[in-house]
């Protein structure tokens, strides 16, 4: 078994829409990066990789690589997992939570487990979205950007 853990923080930027547990949430901001800057799927990205011993997110899909700019979160998703399983690894389960004021992402949380899921090839059941403030404090407290992190359990496929 292996667990890993993936921190993700992009600011607010205007004229973007706003990816997240790929799927786009209405906002009045999206998020600035040289991706869709979905800092859940890049949070989790992080957190596969590492529990693999395969890097980071950073040295997989560089920002100075313009094959990745504008690349969806959903398919940084699906390259990475392809890795852990040439690793010899298999996802048990991901937890990942979203810290921010706003948008509120209750109603769309069922939509990102499954667009998740769908992206890593895995069940639903394996993955877990849920948010938090952080009660005014910091740059998430007053609206400047997003934060997520991610936590993931993989075990190693037998023979």
């Amino acid at each position: 078994m292996r667990i890993g853990q993936g921190f993700d923080v992009h600011a607010f930027a205007p004229g973007r829409k706003l990816m997240l547990g790929c799927v786009e949430v209405p906002h009045d901001l999206g998020l600035a990066g040289h991706s869709d800057a979905d800092v859940m799927a890049h949070a989790l990205c992080d957190a596969l990789l590492g529990a693999a011993s395969l890097g980071d997110i950073g040295q997989s899909f560089p920002d100075s690589d313009p094959r990745w700019k504008g690349a969806a979160g959903a398919e940084l998703l699906r390259l990475v997992m392809e890795k852990v399983r040439v690793a010899d690894f298999e996802l048990v389960n991901a937890d990942v939570i979203l810290m921010g004021e706003a948008p509120r992402i209750a109603p769309h949380k069922e939509k990102m487990t499954q667009a998740m899921a769908r992206a890593l090839s895995v069940e639903p059941g394996q993955i877990n979205v849920k948010a938090t403030t952080t009660e005014g404090l910091g740059f998430v407290g007053r609206k400047e950007g997003l934060a997520a992190s991610a936590v993931v359990l993989l075990t190693h496929r037998k023979g």
